[in-house]
């Protein structure tokens, strides 16, 4: 707890809940946005969402405990999960890594703990983290992209999660780039993300390897991100090739994401930033170079997100 210059003690403590597909990791943040203490619960998805947030609501408070704290230390909590989210009513409608339909997380964990619960999509969450208290603190405004498996996506305006109108907005890995291009994950032809994720990635680099059979990328079973961008440091010609196309599309995407927001920075996460050495600075260039207003407006900054993991509590503590 602390006193305040009119004498009324406060909580001191937030608490931010990040669910994945593997874990749920739960952490108690200080008013620094500096995690305290955390603690985690196997998701073991799929099961009944009141098994999984009885879990969380164990969780949380154990960790608790180990601080030799109470939830009346803590002003309030705040969720990160996977799928649509409806952050008004703290509400998921549907979310496929969990399996869940129309789940009252916000509700539910609230009567469970007894604090008040705000929830959001987990990128929206890492994105509003890195705002917060990583690569982009002290931006007002700012656009995160997750280059995983998928293309995940938060903004943030004006030190706030933009979530749509509705439920299922902001999902901006799903912005057409190229009419009946490739198949996304989504069903839809085209989308940012059958072009620019780790997935889309490494599936160049197998298609490349059928033709180019002398390739780095040739020498092992495990054709991950990482390996193509070993082979580029390398001069391998073929994944010289596959990340170039790569930057073009996904720079050409990210030129879209610069005319409609503005933002101050443009934050790069998920495995495919580990290779920034490589991809900022180009990107940079081709979505300075296809923006609206090109060298006579302002750009963006492009940065790698810093805070790997801790993001997304740090953000769902801070919803």
């Amino acid at each position: 707890m602390f006193i305040t210059e009119a004498g009324i003690t406060k909580p001191s403590y937030r608490i931010g809940i990040d669910i994945g597909g593997t874990s749920v990791k739960c952490g108690l943040l200080d008013f620094d946005n500096n995690i305290v203490a955390q603690k985690a619960v196997p998701t073991n998805s799929p099961r009944p969402w009141q098994d999984l947030l009885k879990d969380i609501g164990n969780c949380v408070r154990e960790m608790l405990a180990e601080k030799g704290l109470t939830l009346a230390d803590c002003e309030k909590v705040g969720v990160g999960c996977p799928g649509t989210v409806d952050g008004e009513r703290g509400f998921v409608p549907y979310s496929n890594n969990l399996v869940w339909k129309d789940v009252p997380v916000a509700d539910a964990l609230k009567e469970d703990l007894g604090l008040d619960v705000k929830v959001s999509n987990d990128a929206n969450c890492a994105a509003l983290g890195e705002v917060v208290a990583g690569a982009a603190k002290g931006c007002a405004n700012a656009v995160m992209l997750t280059l995983g498996t998928g293309v995940g996506s938060g903004i943030v305006i004006n030190g706030k999660i933009f979530e749509g109108g509705y439920a299922g907005g902001a999902e901006l890995g799903h912005i057409m780039l190229e009419k009946d291009g490739l198949l996304c994950s989504c069903g839809r032809k085209g989308c940012i993300e059958a072009y620019a994720s780790a997935t889309a990635l490494e599936r160049d680099a197998k298609e490349a390897i059928t033709i180019f059979k002398d390739s780095l990328m040739a020498k092992t079973d495990n054709l991950e991100s990482k390996v193509v961008f070993d082979a580029v440091r390398e001069g391998d010609f073929a994944a010289i090739g596959i990340v170039y196309n790569y930057i073009l599309a996904l720079g050409e995407g990210l030129a879209d994401i610069i005319n409609i927001f503005r933002p101050e920075k443009i934050i790069i996460g998920g495995g495919i930033s580990r290779a920034n050495d490589l991809i900022l600075e180009p990107l940079s260039e081709v979505a300075k170079k296809n923006c609206f207003g090109g060298n006579e407006s302002f750009t963006p900054v492009f940065v790698t997100a810093t805070l790997g993991n801790d993001a997304g509590i740090i953000g769902a503590g801070n919803l």
